[in-house]
C-alpha cells in the first residue's frame, strides 16, 4: 500500500492522435492523452462529455457494429427492483462480461455508456448497462428515493447479472466492471465488497470518481456555478417525477425543490435516510483517504487534473494497494477527454483496453 504522489509537473510525452488511436498493441495511459490546444479547456470537455451530439454518436456506433441490446428487471434484493441494458453482438461468442455504471442523474443512455459499450463489445465483451433507482425511466419501479449510500441493492444487482449472464456450468468468462463520476465511486465499493459478496470481479476501471462527497460539494458551491445549476436541476425534476408517480410516499412541497443542493440533500438525509446528518451520510460513502486500501481486485483509476467538479487533491492523498493504478491526465475536464471534432473520447477506449487484459 502507497500514498498517491502528485503527478509531475512536466508535460507528459507527445503523442499522436493517430498513434493513439491505434494503439492497440500497448497500453493507453494518462500521459497519452493530449487534446489539441482548442480542447484543453476543462468546462469545454465537461459540456461536450454529456452533449447531445456525443449520445448520438453512442447510438450511431452501437448501430454501426449491429448491437442488440435487451431490456431486463434486475434483482436488487429486498424487494428493489432495477432495469439495465444487455448488449450483445449476434453471430458472436462473448469472451466476458461487463458491467457499466453511470454516474449521478445519468442512465443506460448517457453517451459515455454508450461509447463505452462499443469499445468493449468490440474487443469480445458482452455488456450490461444498469441503471440505478430513479435513473432513466425507473422512478416507478420503487417507492424509496435513491442516494448514493445504496450499494447494497447494486452489489446484489452486480450478483444477479452474474447469476444470468454467467451461468454455472457455462464456459469460464471473466466478469468485470466500470464507472463514471459517481458511478466509479460505486463500481470501487462494489469492487471492495465483492470478495464477500461471492462476486468474481477480474478487473474493474474507474473514470473521475467522487472520493470524498463532501469535499465535492465545496468544489462545486465555489466553483463555476454551472455545474451546482445542472444537478440542481436536475435532482428537481427527478423528485418531482417521483412526487406524481407516489404522492402519498412523497408529499413534499414545492419550497423543499427549490432548496440548493446541501439544503436538499440534507433534507433528503433527515427524512429519507438512517444517517442523522449530513456528515454522516457523505462518511457512508467516503472512498478518499485509506479507504480503498483493502481493495482485492485489480483496479485501474483515470482522472483529469483540470476536473472543475471533483478536487484533485484528493486524488494525491489516496492510499492505493497493489492491485491497483492510479493515472492523472493533464486535461480531461469532469469525465470529458474528448480528443477531437468527432468528439471521439480517450477514457472510452483507456477503459476497455484496461479491462480487456483479463480476456484469454
Amino acid at each position: 500500500m502507497s500514498r498517491v504522489p502528485p503527478p509531475p509537473r512536466e508535460t507528459p510525452p507527445a503523442t499522436t492522435d493517430e498513434t493513439v488511436a491505434s494503439a492497440g498493441t500497448r497500453p493507453l495511459h494518462g500521459a497519452d492523452y493530449r487534446p489539441p490546444f482548442w480542447l484543453r479547456n476543462r468546462h469545454l470537455q465537461s459540456i461536450l462529455a454529456g452533449s447531445p451530439m456525443r449520445r448520438m454518436r453512442g447510438a450511431y456506433g452501437l448501430k454501426r457494429i449491429g448491437a442488440v441490446s435487451t431490456g431486463h428487471m434486475i434483482d436488487g434484493g429486498d424487494g428493489v427492483r432495477l432495469h439495465g441494458l444487455h448488449t450483445t453482438l449476434p453471430g458472436t461468442q462473448p469472451r466476458g462480461l461487463a458491467l457499466l455504471l453511470h454516474g449521478w442523474e445519468g442512465s443506460t443512455e448517457s453517451s459515455y455508456m454508450r461509447m463505452t459499450a462499443v469499445q468493449l463489445l468490440r474487443r469480445g465483451f458482452e455488456v450490461f448497462r444498469l441503471n440505478f433507482r430513479d435513473h432513466g425511466d425507473t422512478h416507478h419501479l420503487n417507492e424509496a428515493l435513491f442516494h448514493s449510500n445504496r450499494i447494497d441493492e447494486v452489489v446484489h444487482a452486480a450478483c444477479d447479472i452474474a447469476r444470468r449472464f454467467l451461468p454455472a456450468g457455462g464456459p469460464p468468462r471473466p466478469m468485470v466492471a466500470a464507472g463514471h463520476s459517481l458511478g466509479g465511486n460505486f463500481v470501487l465499493r462494489l469492487a471492495l465488497r465483492a470478495p464477500s459478496a461471492g462476486l468474481q470481479l477480474a478487473r474493474v476501471a474507474s473514470v473521475c470518481p467522487v472520493l470524498d462527497p463532501a469535499r465535492t460539494m465545496l468544489q462545486m458551491e465555489r466553483g463555476t456555478p454551472m455545474y451546482m445549476r445542472y444537478f440542481e436541476n436536475k435532482w428537481r425534476e427527478s423528485l418531482q417525477r417521483k412526487r406524481r408517480l407516489f404522492p402519498e410516499q412523497h408529499d413534499f412541497d414545492d419550497a423543499t425543490l427549490k432548496l440548493h443542493m446541501r439544503e436538499l440533500t440534507e433534507w433528503l438525509v433527515q427524512r429519507h435516510t438512517d444517517f442523522g446528518t449530513l456528515d454522516n451520510y457523505f462518511d457512508g460513502y467516503s472512498i478518499a483517504g485509506d479507504r480503498l486500501a483493502a481493495l482485492a481486485v485489480p483496479t485501474d483509476i483515470l482522472m483529469a487534473a483540470d476536473d472543475p467538479v471533483i478536487p484533485i487533491e484528493d486524488f494525491h492523498e489516496l492510499a492505493l494497494p497493489a492491485t491497483a493504478r492510479l493515472e492523472i491526465a493533464r486535461w480531461g475536464g469532469h469525465c470529458g477527454f474528448i480528443q477531437n471534432a468527432r468528439l471521439d473520447g480517450f477514457a472510452e477506449r483507456w477503459v476497455a483496453q484496461r479491462l480487456a487484459t483479463t480476456l484469454a
